[in-house]
């Protein structure tokens, strides 16, 4: 794994976010889980993966042997070449469920942190009045992603919308060229669990899903493929199989 510059989050602020309650997915009888692994860093090194029902909400979590949520990248100053961190859930759903074009790749729920651009032009993450300011707060995404071989052999990416192109998008896309929505759900802290909770529009049947944390980078030239996934610190399976079941 290639080390990361990351910049520590303060304790206090995550306190600020953390949850009323409630079990973290280690505590979860049916959690993919994982071993530790002292060679990833303790933020993202997942010990389990969960995701279950609360009423009409979807709850996804995550707990890690750190604290969670507590590093961010360091700032590339461009687009180009910005880092990305992230928190992520790929799942068995078609990504039509959430609005994209059926059919076009694995639909993931991410937390990321960004600090180089805001790609949450609805959400004013920071409370600041300024919305398009907070990329380095963490905030959530679904994403589809596609085996990308521009991004390296056997790489993932997000996927990209070609020129010309209109595929179906969700509502909430934020003008972006790739399959990514900003849903302003927002990811909330708990010493190393992190947790986000979704509203999904009508049923989705059973979700077979997975746990990774990961780092993306967006292309030097701001071009396709524009956003690689370029570090997989940590994936809850070990093989990406999306063991875990929720009805």
């Amino acid at each position: 794994m290639r080390i990361l510059n990351l910049t520590p989050l303060p304790v206090a602020l995550l306190a600020t976010t953390a949850l009323a309650g409630g079990d973290h997915a280690a505590g979860m009888a049916d959690a993919v889980r994982s071993d530790p692994n002292p060679a990833i860093h303790a933020a993202f090194d997942i010990l389990a993966a969960h995701v279950h029902r609360d009423g009409a909400k979807t709850v996804f979590h995550m707990t890690t042997n750190g604290v969670a949520g507590s590093e961010r990248p360091t700032p590339a100053g461009a687009l180009g070449g910005a880092p990305v961190l992230s928190y992520v859930w790929p799942t068995s759903l078609d990504p039509a469920t959430v609005g994209f074009e059926g059919g076009t790749g694995i639909l993931a729920l991410a937390a990321t942190s960004h600090p180089d651009f805001d790609d949450t032009p609805l959400e004013d993450e920071n409370g600041d009045g300024d919305a398009g300011n907070d990329g380095a707060d963490w905030h959530s995404h679904w994403v589809v992603l596609t085996p990308t071989e521009d991004c390296g052999e056997g790489a993932l990416g997000v996927r990209d919308i070609p020129e010309g192109e209109t595929p179906a998008l969700p509502e909430t896309w934020p003008g972006l060229p790739i399959f990514i929505d900003s849903p302003g759900f927002t990811p909330e802290f708990d010493g190393p669990e992190i947790v986000v909770t979704v509203a999904f529009d009508g049923e989705t049947g059973e979700i077979g899903y997975d746990g990774v944390t990961a780092a993306l980078r967006v292309n030097a030239n701001v071009h396709a493929p524009l956003l690689c996934v370029t570090d997989v610190f940590d994936i809850a399976s070990g093989d990406l199989s999306l063991p875990g079941r929720v009805d």
